[in-house]
């Protein structure tokens, strides 16, 4: 079976250390796996939530474009595009927009930690959020639906918003899938060991926090920067401990293990935080070096990066038109010529049956409704712990087959493996509640 891998970094800001350890090279990696589909963007629609700059923004594009072929990427094995390229995805976005429960996008951890932030500081709690901060996971959520990723390398920061992808496209599904399962449901795909990368002050590596190393910097300029990583006040000769060191943790994600396991008994037995910033850079400079030439040779012919991202935009687009002109139908987007020929054609037309509903309580659990053709509800599922199990249950549900239902004086309930899984509403009386069986066998009956 073949996987298919998608991941995209933000043009906002110069590639880093972490940008390459944490996304870029685990995806070219899995890249060059025989049984993978990959998929790798700029996503620089995400970039005009974080900067202003359209300078920034264009010149971060050209950096970021240049770093991923200069680190290995091959474009002929891969769909390398820009997210702007591919007018399906923001068209995506709102389709999405329109089923996303606004309590799962109060949750998204930049949203609440920007409202954390305007609370502490006496402002009002949305001051300075737009919509494109908030609805920030809408969009991630397009970006991988769109192309049915089924594995995204992500930093460990961002593993909500392959979650969140999969609540949205897992509502849409049951919305409007009438059996059908559009999206696949995405897994975070993280390499333990530099998730998240320590930048200069052992915060995690971030524009954001001025902290960065730059990844292509000339040799000189990356050696200034190793020097300003902030250690403790050991003196040389003293034991240094490198499970609190984030300069280690740093060697540690460009080492092998034996350079690892040498390099820690260096710090334990004493050396210098001058000379481990010294072999950091060493280390740094020799896995970087060819790759860095690869990179300045990109940024001087800035024409050959927009060929190549076009033919990647095109790729993506042969995916991409045809499965939104799908999702455009199964909405009621549809077009009248369509209509006015199925009307001609002497077939019956056929009346929207009954569907399955999804929904997430505020505790977290979900839950189901099952409903008539006209809108009346016929069954409401008990809780459930997660979306799949949910879905598992309904799933089995429009299957048909003989069904365990087990009457009681007002309503019913179904069962599943001797568990009660949904419950009817009440009646008025028995004949009502017999009659509302009849129905809900007719609306789970196969067509």
């Amino acid at each position: 079976m073949t996987t298919r891998i998608l991941t995209g970094i933000t043009t906002s800001g110069t590639p880093h250390l972490g940008n390459y350890a944490g996304a870029i090279r685990p995806a070219i990696i899995a890249s060059r796996q025989s049984d993978a589909d990959s998929f790798y963007f700029l996503a620089d629609y995400h970039a005009l939530i974080k900067c202003d700059d359209p300078l920034r923004i264009q010149r971060s594009r050209l950096e970021i474009a240049a770093t991923w072929l200069a680190a290995g990427l091959d474009v002929d094995r891969v769909t390398f595009y820009r997210q702007s390229d591919i007018p399906e995805i923001p068209e995506l976005t709102w389709l999405l927009t329109c089923v996303a429960a606004k309590g799962l996008l109060n949750r998204a951890h930049a949203y609440k930690a920007s409202v954390d932030k305007n609370v502490e500081t006496g402002e009002d709690p949305d001051a300075g959020i737009t919509m494109g901060l908030y609805s920030y996971p809408v969009l991630m959520a397009a970006d991988i639906l769109m192309f049915n990723a089924h594995k995204v390398p992500v930093g460990r920061d961002q593993i909500q918003h392959v979650e969140m992808a999969r609540d949205i496209g897992q509502r849409f599904n049951h919305l409007f899938g009438q059996g059908k399962e559009f999206f696949v449901m995405p897994e975070a795909l993280i390499e333990e060991s530099v998730a998240t990368l320590p930048g200069l002050d052992g915060r995690k590596m971030s524009k954001s926090y001025d902290n960065t190393i730059p990844l292509f910097s000339s040799a000189k300029d990356m050696k200034a920067a190793i020097s300003q990583i902030v250690t403790d006040s050991r003196l040389p000769g003293e034991a240094k401990d490198p499970d609190n060191s984030h300069l280690y943790t740093l060697y540690q994600a460009f080492a092998t293990p034996e350079q690892g396991a040498e390099f820690r008994s260096e710090l334990l037995q004493g050396l210098s935080w001058g000379e481990a910033k010294q072999r950091l850079f060493a280390l740094l400079d020799t896995e970087l070096s060819e790759a860095r030439d690869s990179y300045h040779g990109f940024m001087a012919r800035p024409d050959d990066l927009e060929d190549i991202l076009l033919a990647g935009a095109e790729k993506a687009r042969r995916v991409a038109t045809p499965f939104l002109g799908e999702l455009r139908e199964a909405v009621g987007l549809r077009s009248f010529r369509s209509a006015v020929q199925s009307a001609g054609s002497g077939k019956k037309k056929t009346s929207k049956g009954a569907r399955f509903v999804s929904f997430r309580e505020d505790d977290g659990r979900f839950r189901f409704r099952l409903l008539a053709a006209d809108g009346e509800q016929l069954l409401l599922s008990r809780h459930f712990a997660d979306g799949k199990a949910a879905g598992a249950v309904s799933k089995q549900l429009q299957q048909g087959g003989e069904l365990d239902l087990r009457s009681e004086e007002d309503r019913f309930t179904v069962w599943i493996d001797d568990a009660c899984v949904a419950d009817s509403p009440e009646f008025a009386d028995s004949a009502a509640r017999d009659a509302a069986i009849d129905n809900l066998k007719l609306a789970l009956t196969p067509q």
